[in-house]
């Protein structure tokens, strides 16, 4: 036993401060490097490498309870509605007010150098256009083989080409389509294009129409026309709206729903709703949101704060919060804050690009609903409607941020709709540019355990370090009577075990 204690001690009588300074040193190098990967993934996807590393691999080694295993069929089969609730929130939608990419996009390239669209947002519009104004037939019709080409490429040039060569051969609708989108430079030349488009959409449409139950061909070319003319008489109004005829553009856009009602999954109204709030007609939005804002229909930033702008109209000229808190709210300025609740609870990521709280980019082709790519899509286009309301914003600046003490935290269910999706950060950074937009993400996440302990642990080993390296001697001293403590248990245990086991037993073990 002499000799293990007289060993222990000949060992840390032999460390020099140099070798401390090593240690420390050396240690918070490690540790600071743990730090900085930890740091970087959670950033980059929202979790702890070492926690999913340990939850995903060392949990099973373990003996941890396995999600699939029968004795939780029951809960899983539980919540199988609001699972798939969840996927269908998550689904991205195409903007309903999406902007023309030669006349907008491509102009704010130009002036910025900045890609105000991902390839992931692009992508998914080539497979709409591909969708929409492409049928199994179209090999039929040389012009339209042509475009069937073109909406497949990814080289802007190349489709350009291919729509002015379709050109050549006939009178194409889909091919003045694309040229309206991407070649005009400026509204009044996608205009001009898309009056083009009409023609040529009108004819085939009239013609299909005719054939349409000769068979699943026709029925099937009948679809493609169809889809065709409801895209040009959309975008002719918006062309309407954004050049400044908007009663033209509201007589287009209902003359539209009309003609093809069963078509709500294009989401016209919203573009309908945008242009009677800037003729500021809100009767007749209050009579457009009785309709849409069913409880069968899905929702949308669109339709939730429209309605909250509306019932704020009807208050927020004479809010004031201190006599608020004084009297109490009445009825009306309750409702309005209802509402308000009631679409931050839907989307809350919105609140900050009206107050101008956060910077507003081009909105992207196509949305996430809840996420932050429709917040910017909707504050992009109905800001200026807010500001036109005299106290809107101040009631809302006043009331938002009580909605998220009515939602329970962790978010497992929802206040008045379903839960908050957990995919949206995700999708979003897949459709903004985050080069130089920071993707809003809620609920905020906390920073998880093991960089917390990381930034510690390498905190900790620094000082150590340096103070080792400022004061040798007495780190020295410090270090040996941390370590002599350290090891006082075991000295202790290995003193008892000597005085119980016979003197030859203990002398083999130390030999072994």
């Amino acid at each position: 036993m002499f000799g293990t204690e007289s060993s222990l001690s000949m060992f840390l009588n032999t460390l020099t401060p140099k070798f401390y300074v090593a240690l420390t040193g050396t240690s918070s190098l490690i540790s600071g490097l743990i730090l900085i990967f930890e740091w970087w993934y959670f950033r980059k996807y929202g979790t702890s490498f070492i926690e999913q590393v340990s939850v995903s691999h060392l949990r099973p080694l373990l003996g941890g309870v396995d999600n699939s295993s029968p004795t939780n069929s029951s809960t899983s089969n539980g919540d199988a509605d609001s699972n798939r609730q969840s996927v269908s929130e998550c689904k991205v939608w195409r903007n309903p007010l999406n902007l023309f990419r030669g006349a907008e996009y491509n102009r704010y390239t130009w002036v910025t150098g900045r890609e105000p669209l991902t390839y992931y947002d692009m992508n998914l519009s080539a497979q709409d256009h591909q969708t929409f104004f492409t049928c199994d037939s179209d090999h039929l019709r040389p012009a339209d083989a042509i475009m069937q080409k073109a909406w497949r490429e990814r080289n802007p040039q190349a489709r350009i080409s291919a729509a002015h060569e379709s050109l050549e051969l006939e009178d194409c609708a889909t091919a003045s389509i694309l040229l309206a989108e991407e070649e005009a430079t400026t509204i009044v030349e996608a205009e001009k294009l898309f009056k083009q488009a009409l023609k040529a959409g009108e004819g085939c449409f009239r013609r299909s129409q005719q054939l349409q139950h000769h068979g699943a061909q026709y029925e099937a070319q009948h679809r493609r026309d169809t889809n065709v003319l409801v895209y040009i008489k959309r975008r002719l109004a918006m062309c309407s709206r954004k050049l400044g005829r908007t009663r033209e553009a509201v007589k287009m856009l209902r003359d539209l729903m009309k003609e093809f009602p069963l078509l709500s999954m294009f989401n016209i109204h919203e573009n309908l709703l945008e242009s009677l709030l800037e003729l500021q007609n809100y009767a007749d939005v209050q009579a457009v949101l009785a309709k849409y804002d069913d409880i069968s229909l899905p929702k949308s930033a669109t339709i939730c704060y429209t309605a909250a702008l509306l019932k704020a109209r009807a208050v927020s000229d004479k809010f004031s919060p201190e006599a608020a808190s004084r009297r109490g709210l009445s009825t009306a300025e309750m409702n309005a804050v209802e509402a308000i609740h009631r679409a931050v609870e839907f989307n809350p990521h919105v609140p900050k690009y009206l107050l101008e709280m956060k910077s507003l980019i081009l909105p992207p082709e196509h949305i996430l609903k809840r996420g932050d790519s429709e917040a910017i899509a909707y504050a992009f286009f109905h800001l200026q409607h807010w500001k036109r309301v005299e106290g809107a914003l101040n009631l809302l600046h006043c009331t938002w941020e009580g909605t998220f003490r009515m939602i329970p935290y962790p978010l497992e269910k929802g206040h008045l709709f379903y839960p908050y999706p957990i995919c949206t950060e995700t999708a979003d950074r897949e459709l903004l540019p985050t080069v130089f937009h920071e993707v809003s993400v809620y609920p905020k996440k906390e920073l998880p355990f093991f960089i917390l302990f990381t930034a510690g642990l390498c905190s900790f080993t620094a000082m150590l370090a340096l103070l080792t390296h400022q004061f040798p001697e007495l780190m020295g001293v410090f270090a040996k009577a941390f370590l002599s403590t350290l090891f006082a248990p075991l000295n202790f245990i290995m003193e008892k075990v000597e005085s119980i086991l016979p003197s030859s037993l203990w002398h083999q073990l130390t030999r072994i």
